[in-house]
């Protein structure tokens, strides 16, 4: 039965495994695709869902961009605002709230959801999700989503289990994939030291051809697909797609 995992997920060793596997050098990375991709000029007004522990949104920030960063969880939010007061970088709106819930008209001059994110919700929230970004996105604007649940980088190469280790947290993730739902569902273990702790999330996949047709019914038209941040064509098997939709005119 689908759940709302992620209320749940994201606190404790999850979250610190989270932050060791991310370098600034990659956040850096991202920021730089995502500058040109959603062609955006300094001040404009871009939205960062989930936004985590805000890595981007900061990112963003310190190069001139208005940010609004959406999270659920408390603690990643905390954590943005900490780290936006410690480093002198000031977001303009830093939330905790459900992604589905965004109620925002034509604000925004990009937006973008990276991290697996948009694999969290079941298939009926997806779309809510995607109708509520197209509102929220000014005509023309750009909505950009990184994903590594797309059903041709996932499937080719699902192993049923794997271990691994970032700093001093070791992850184990144990996979089953419901074929009849079209969903993974993974079980996490994460060690330090004598702590152990056991989680498990949910994610819908869907095909290429499933999230073209998806999002232009939530009137955003897909046109680009890359492998890379280096905008590499996107293949099969390729573990990342990125993926850029522009809000259409909805008649």
């Amino acid at each position: 039965m689908r759940t709302n995992w992620f209320e749940d997920f994201f606190h404790g060793l999850a979250l610190e495994f989270w932050r060791n596997a991310i370098t600034p050098q990659e956040t850096e990375q991202d920021v730089n695709f995502l500058e040109t991709e959603l062609g955006l000029v300094k001040g404009s007004r871009v939205l960062d869902i989930p936004c985590g522990n805000g890595r981007h949104s900061l990112e963003f920030a310190k190069r001139g961009y208005a940010m609004s960063c959406i999270d659920l969880s408390d603690e990643f939010i905390a954590e943005a605002r900490q780290s936006a007061n410690a480093n002198g970088v000031h977001l303009d709106e830093c939330i905790r709230m459900d992604i589905r819930d965004i109620n925002f008209q034509e604000r925004f001059d990009g937006a973008f959801c990276f991290g697996n994110s948009f694999g969290y919700l079941d298939r009926e929230a997806n779309a809510k999700f995607l109708k509520n970004i197209s509102r929220s996105l000014k005509p023309g604007a750009k909505f950009v989503v990184e994903t590594g649940l797309a059903a041709e980088s996932l499937l080719p190469g699902l192993q049923a289990r794997r271990w691994h280790r970032f700093g001093d947290i070791i992850a184990l993730s144990e996979n089953r994939y419901d074929t009849l739902e079209s969903e993974l569902h993974t079980d996490y273990t994460f060690i330090r030291g004598g702590t152990i702790e056991c989680c498990t999330a949910m994610y819908s996949v869907y095909t290429v051809a499933e999230l073209k047709g998806l999002f232009r019914t939530c009137g955003l038209l897909v046109t680009r697909l890359y492998g890379s941040r280096d905008r590499n064509p996107y293949n099969l098997g390729n573990p990342h797609l990125f993926l850029t939709a522009k809000k259409v005119d909805a008649n």
